[in-house]
Formats: structure tokens, C-alpha cells, sequence
């Protein structure tokens, strides 16, 4: 029996905002080996020009572009240079953000602006850059986002980007009221996820390891497990998901603030 497309994404265009890099990469590489026909978007030129070569190598069909996520009006122009190089837009994702650790006593304006800039706003841009086109023409599409834990749980001197990825799953539910039922809208949240910028350390291993004692998987995630996570919001497999954050966080939210049980702290049987 010949096997079956359960993706159906051969030949769809997609655009990975943040896609130079990390979890942005592996979405890219996911979606493209799933056959569609992908526009990695960093700032930075060179590093967008690395992924591509780097994907393309992997058999993906990439091009690199640099655009400025936090800059509506660039976002436009860069995604109508992913169309016009592959076709109208069936699929957006973005993966974008960075925080800062302060006390909120000392936050400043500026601070909190950049961190809703980038963990929020970027999102409305890039989204409705992509849904714009999709409505106009009549055309399905899937809007993603890569949000983050932060969005669901607090953490001390945090708050400015907790309250943005908060805001971000609103916003995602937002958009998929008003733009359904031909465009899907959906968000990742991961959780602790070994990257480049926060590689594994040794001491992961240790039993004595928060990564070991706090989540249940007993491990940081990796940035394969957010693209495979992003390939399947994407997908024919999650066509009737719209709306939605999905935690990929190994645990975390689900244990919270608790040590997950060794055999020496699991309560033995009742007795009967």
C-alpha cells in the first residue's frame, strides 16, 4: 500500500521570522523536508544566508531573507519578497523574542516598549502581513507563533516578558476568532530548550539538577522538538486546532513549583 501525505504541505510557502538559527532553524528544516518551499528571516543577513545554505544542503528549498520583525513596514516589504520568489503565502511563523531579568520597581519605559515590542507586537505584524493576503484572495492558511512557558507561569523580576507572551495567547485567540474559519492561528510554548545561547552544561545530568528534579521528562527540550512541534500546527494534522498554545515544555507546567517523585518519594501501595 502506498504511504499517505498526512501533512499535506508539499508545495506550500512558508515564512520563518527568526529563522537563521535555534528553533527557528528546525522549523524551517521541518517544514521544508515536509515539502514546503521555505523563507528564512533573520536581521542579520549573514546569519539567514548560513541557515539557508545549511537547509538547502539538507534538501529544503530556501531562500534567505533580512527584515526587522519589530518594524511593520519592513515586515510587509520582506513578505512580499517571500511571495514573489515562491508564491502566495500559505504558512507564518515567527519565532522571535528576548527578555531582560529586573526588578519591576526598576523597569523602565524603554524596557517594557522593547519587550512588548519584540515578544508581542512582532507577532501582529508578521500575522496580519500574512493573513491580509490570505483573506484577500480567498486563500486557507496557518499562522504560528513561538510563545514561551513565561506566558502561562511568573517568574521574580520577569514581568515584562511574562505579561507580553501572557498577552501573546490572547492575541492568538484574537486573531483566530477573527480570521477563521480559513485561517488557522496557533502558538508553541516551550519550555527549557538547550540553544546555542543556552547550551547544555554538564551538571544537567546530575539527579541533583533542577532539569532533573523539577520536569517531568527529566531533560531540557531540544530545538528538533519545537520544529517537529511547529511542522505539526502547521499541518493537515491539526486541521481543526485553531486558537490554541501548545506547552512543549517536557513537564514543566504540569509539575510547577514541585519535585517530580523519585522511587524513594513514591507512597507505597494501599493496602487492600
Amino acid at each position: 500500500m502506498a504511504a499517505i501525505d498526512l501533512l499535506g504541505l508539499k508545495g506550500q510557502t512558508a515564512i520563518v521570522w527568526g529563522g537563521g538559527q535555534g528553533m527557528g532553524e528546525s522549523s524551517a528544516y521541518y517544514l521544508g523536508r515536509a515539502g514546503c518551499r521555505v523563507a528564512v528571516v533573520d536581521m542579520n543577513a549573514a546569519r539567514a544566508e548560513e541557515a539557508a545554505a545549511r537547509l538547502n544542503a539538507q534538501g529544503c528549498d530556501v531562500i534567505p531573507l533580512v527584515g526587522d520583525i519589530t518594524d511593520g513596514s519592513d515586515v510587509e516589504r520582506a513578505t512580499a519578497e517571500a511571495e514573489l520568489a515562491f508564491g502566495p503565502i500559505d504558512i507564518m511563523v515567527t519565532i522571535v523574542g528576548a527578555s531582560s531579568w529586573k526588578s519591576l520597581l526598576e523597569v523602565t519605559e524603554t524596557d517594557w516598549n522593547r519587550e512588548f515590542d519584540l515578544n508581542l507586537k512582532s507577532v501582529l505584524y508578521s500575522a496580519r502581513a500574512a493573513a491580509r493576503r490570505m483573506l484577500a484572495t480567498g486563500r486557507k492558511g496557518t499562522i504560528i507563533a513561538v510563545n514561551s512557558v513565561s506566558g502561562l507561569t511568573s517568574a521574580p523580576f520577569h514581568a515584562p516578558y511574562g505579561a507580553a507572551k501572557a498577552g501573546l495567547m490572547n492575541l492568538v485567540r484574537s486573531m483566530a476568532v477573527e480570521w477563521g474559519p480559513d485561517i488557522r492561528i496557533n502558538a508553541i510554548a516551550p519550555g527549557t530548550i538547550i540553544t546555542q545561547r543556552l547550551p547544555k552544561q554538564a551538571s544537567e545530568d546530575d539527579p541533583a539538577s533542577p532539569f532533573r528534579r523539577r520536569l517531568p521528562m527529566q531533560r531540557r527540550g531540544t530545538t528538533d522538538e519545537i520544529g517537529k512541534a511547529v511542522l505539526f500546527m502547521a499541518s493537515d494534522l491539526a486541521s481543526y486546532v485553531t486558537g490554541q498554545t501548545l506547552a512543549v515544555d517536557g513537564g514543566w507546567t504540569a509539575a510547577w513549583m514541585f519535585d517530580v517523585p523519585t522511587e524513594a518519594s513514591r507512597p507505597g501501595k494501599l493496602s487492600d
